[in-house]
């Protein structure tokens, strides 16, 4: 499995993860807990938008492994 392989997965495990707190936030009962919730959607949205950049550079890097 190549590095851009690998990236693209963890990236899509990410989104997946991020989409699973989304959910948890809407079905707190806690305020508290809702703004746990979202506070770690918004720092797994950093850092996916931080790992498309650096697709994104591996694929103008590397073309071959460009998305289709």
């Amino acid at each position: 499995m190549t590095v851009a392989s690998k990236l693209k997965q963890t990236i899509s495990s990410l989104k997946g993860v991020e989409g699973t707190l989304r959910l948890y936030s809407l079905q707190a009962q806690s305020k508290e807990l809702k703004v746990v919730y979202r506070d770690a959607v918004k720092g797994i949205g950093e850092i996916t938008q931080n790992l498309e950049k650096r697709e994104k550079a591996i694929e103008l890097e590397e073309p071959q492994y460009k998305s289709n």
